[in-house]
This record gives C-alpha cells, structure tokens and sequence, in this order.
C-alpha cells in the first residue's frame, strides 16, 4: 500500500509537526507532501521521507512571506498528483485537507482545525491596522472563496479525526461531518516532574495577539507582588517588553531542556488564550504544574478544574481571582501527571492505529 501525508507547510516544528512524525512511525515509507519546506528547521525523522513541494517553493523569500500568498494555496494544493497512492493522511489546519485523491483512494484527515484564517480565527490574524487598508481590503472580500472552498473540499476527506472535542464541534459546525477526538502527542518522557517549586508563574508562547500574551502581562503589572517569565518571541515581543513591569521576565527563545525546568519550577502555568488544543498545557500538567486556563477550546479537554488547575470565564477580575486560588492551593502531583499520560505519544499513535482499524483504512 502507498501512502502519502499531506501537511501544510514545514517552517519550522511546532504541535502539527510533532503529530506528523508520530504519523511518520506508523507509516514509515509514507511520502510527505507540503506546500513550502525549509529543510534548514526539519528534524531527521522529517527528513529521511521524499518530501514534494508546490510551486510556491521557487518564491524568493518564502518561509518568511508565506502568508502573504494565502489565495494562492488551493491551487498549489490541488495541482499534486496522488496517482498511484491508496490511503491519503493530510494534517491539515489550513488547505492540505483539499488534496485531490486518486481514484478508489482513501483520504483521512487529521484535523487540527478547519482552515483557521477564514473561520474563528480571521479577526486574529488580519486587520487594517495590523496590514494595511489595501491589503486587508483585498483579503476581507477572498475569504468567502477560501470559506466555500473549505467547506466544498471535505467532501474529499473519507474520515476525520480531531485534535479536541472543541475542533470537533467545528468540523460539526462548517462541514456538516463527524469526527473522532484523537488529541495530539505530548513527549511525557521529557517532559517530567523534577525540582522544587519557586515563586513565579509561566508562560510558554508564541507571542502573537490571539495567544492573549499581552492580556496576561498587562494583569501581572497590576499585580506586582507576582512574578510571571513568558518564553517565546514572536512579533509582540517589543510591545510586551515596552508595557512589562519589574515583576516580569522575557527571556526570549529557550531549548527545550530550558523549558522544561522552567515547568518543573514555576508555581502554576498561565494560559489565557483559547488554542485548538494547547499542547504547552499537557506539558505542564506532565511536569506536575497546575494550569490557570481560559474555559474555552482545547483546555477543557486537559485541565480538570480544583484538580489539576483552575478556568477562569474571560474577564479581569476572575483571572485575578483564580490565580490567587491557583497560587495558595496544592494539586495532586500524581494526578496531574496521570492526566497527562493520557496524552503520551504511545496514547496518540494507539488511538491513531484504532481508528484506522475501525473505520477500514
């Protein structure tokens, strides 16, 4: 049997490139097919796989403008060739689940969100402030083509499997399909309990705006007695840096031996934002640290409230109030890291295998 993966685009190895090399284990003679490739930022397990790319490839400067060619991506997407291949898996949060397969194949579709920028997502990504009047002009009146091109396209997909029960609802919602909750893996290997607690709150984060990294920094200058280290970098790094109080710590990119202490250490974990899932939570909870998360998406799915952390409903005052509570209570440490192992990268490719098994892929 001859399998193709289809991903998005590799820039770069974040939560959908960790689900693609699990898939990579239990397919491995599988080709890979993406958009864009920077081979400069993939891992040997990535690597080791015949990797096609689209035309968008030969663009100059492509890993850093990718983005800007969104209308273009159904097209690149659709010219691939999938003769010959029996069993399609696209890792899909944007366009790789609108792959064309080939007669008598079967297509699963791994779903980390139906395409992100035109649905829940748009406002977070696109503005006139943030791109300009023309450009975002010219975007606002593509995206119904990219909307009914989404929904129109998942009639090519044989299966879905979720990331979350809150993905789940959306594919319900957009494409009118059911899907399988099957959550990404977490590496509960490394990522483990270790290390006395200190006094300071964590965040670990790409900072752009829907991650809600400024909301949490401009709460904590209203709470100077508190400490809160936020790694990461991303384009609101210098805005986040210009509006911080002494109380809180930048300290940039960090390895992942680096983070990992940091998780073990901190006194909770800060998560304000809805995510699709939330990978950096399980992370934590691995660690045996409690979460404080927004009580939307895929934190519902990871954080038990009074047990392995608190929600708090969106507002100022109930952040502040549930991280006081988070700060003076203490958690089960097994329980926290039992959760987690419901997440582990065996957990994952089992439940992957399962349903492929049952749905006769």
């Amino acid at each position: 049997m001859r399998v193709a993966i289809v991903h998005d685009w590799l820039t770069g190895i974040r939560g959908g490139e960790k689900v693609l090399e699990q898939i990579l284990q239990l397919y491995p003679e599988a080709d890979i097919f993406t958009l864009i490739c920077d081979k400069d930022k993939m891992t040997p397990g990535i690597l080791k796989h015949k990797i096609h790319t689209s035309f968008l490839q030969s663009i100059p400067g492509i890993f850093k403008t990718y983005r800007n060619f969104l209308p273009l991506f159904p097209a690149a997407i659709e010219r691939f060739s999938m003769k010959g291949y029996d069993l399609i898996i696209s890792s899909s949060h944007c366009v790789a689940k609108g792959i064309k397969p080939g007669r008598g194949a079967k297509h699963v579709c791994y779903c980390h969100t139906p395409m992100r920028y035109a649905w829940d997502q748009f406002s977070n990504y696109f503005s006139p402030e943030r791109n300009g009047s023309l450009k975002y002009s010219l975007i606002s009146a593509i995206m119904p083509y990219l909307k009914r091109w989404d929904v129109l396209t998942s009639s090519r997909v044989s299966g879905f499997m979720a990331n979350s029960n809150a993905v789940k609802d959306r594919i319900k919602n957009y494409y009118g399909r059911d899907s399988a909750v099957v959550h990404p893996p977490v590496d509960t290997n490394f990522y483990t309990p270790g290390g006395a607690k200190e006094d300071f709150y964590l965040m670990v984060s790409a900072l752009t705006e829907y991650k809600k990294v400024d909301y949490a920094a401009g709460l904590f200058n209203r709470m100077p007695d508190k400490r809160l280290v936020i790694i990461g970098g991303g384009p609101l790094l210098k805005k986040i840096r210009a509006m911080a109080g002494p109380n809180i710590t930048l300290p940039g990119y960090k390895s992942a031996g680096e983070i990992r202490e940091h998780y073990q250490k901190a006194k909770a974990f800060i998560f304000p934002g809805e995510e699709d899932f939330g990978i950096t939570m399980a992370e934590s909870l691995a660690c045996a640290t409690p979460v404080l998360a927004f009580h939307r998406g895929g934190s519902r799915d990871i954080v038990t409230a009074g047990v392995t952390g608190e929600f708090y409903d969106g507002t100022d005052d109930d952040f502040i109030k549930n991280l006081e509570k988070i700060g003076n209570k203490r958690y089960d440490d097994k329980k926290m890291r039992q959760d987690a192992m419901c997440f582990s990268e065996e957990k994952f490719r089992g439940n992957f295998k399962v349903f492929m098994e049952d749905g006769g892929f």
